[in-house]
C-alpha cells in the first residue's frame, strides 16, 4: 500500500504469535527440605533453697542501691536546674552586651556623620586641622568609655555565669556524697 503525500509504502505487521512452551514444569514438584529440630537436654536439678542470709545481704544490697540511685538523681537534678540558670544568665548577659555594642556602634557612626559635616563647613586648612583634631580628642575618649563599660559588663557577666555553678554545683555534689 503507498501513501498518497510521502510516496513511501506503508507496510502493517501482524499480530504477535502466542509463546508456546518447550517444557511442561507443572508436572514437576521440587523436593521439600525441613529444618532438623534441635532440643536442649533437660536435666533433672534439685530444688536449691538460697540461704536466709544471703537474700538478706542481696535485699539490703538492693536497698542501698535503691537510696543510692534517688541521691545520685536529685543531685542530677539539682545541678540540671543550676546549669539552666546559669545558662540563663548567660543568655540575658550576652543579649545586654550586643545591645551595649550596637549602641556603641550607633554613637560612632553618627560621630562620623558629624564629623563629615563639620569638614564640609571649614574655609582654611587651619580649620580642618582643628575640626580634625577635636574629632579625633572626642573620638578617643568615647572609645575609652565604651571600651571600661563593654569590659566592666564582660566581668560582670562571666561573674553571673561562673558563680551559681561554682558554688551551686560543688554543693549538691557534697549533699549528694
Amino acid at each position: 500500500m503507498t501513501e498518497p503525500n510521502t510516496g513511501k509504502t506503508k507496510t502493517t505487521k501482524a499480530a504477535a504469535q502466542p509463546v508456546v512452551p518447550l517444557f511442561d514444569f507443572s508436572q514437576f514438584e521440587p523436593p521439600k527440605f525441613g529444618f532438623p529440630k534441635f532440643e536442649l537436654p533437660k536435666f533433672d536439678l534439685p530444688n536449691a533453697e538460697t540461704p536466709a542470709a544471703l537474700r538478706e545481704v542481696a535485699e539490703q544490697g538492693i536497698a542501698q542501691a535503691k537510696v543510692a540511685y534517688e541521691k545520685a538523681k536529685a543531685a542530677a537534678d539539682q545541678a540540671t536546674g543550676i546549669l539552666e540558670r546559669s545558662c540563663a544568665a548567660a543568655t540575658e548577659g550576652a543579649a545586654t552586651y550586643n545591645r551595649q555594642v550596637l549602641d556603641a556602634a550607633r554613637v560612632n557612626a553618627n560621630a562620623g556623620f558629624d564629623f563629615a559635616i563639620a569638614l564640609l563647613a571649614v574655609k582654611s586648612p587651619n580649620d580642618v586641622v582643628e575640626v580634625s583634631a577635636a574629632y579625633a580628642r572626642e573620638q578617643f575618649q568615647a572609645f575609652t568609655e565604651q571600651a571600661r563599660t563593654l569590659g566592666d559588663l564582660v566581668q560582670k557577666l562571666a561573674a553571673e555565669t561562673a558563680e551559681p555553678i561554682q558554688t551551686g554545683v560543688t554543693r549538691v555534689f557534697r549533699t549528694a556524697a
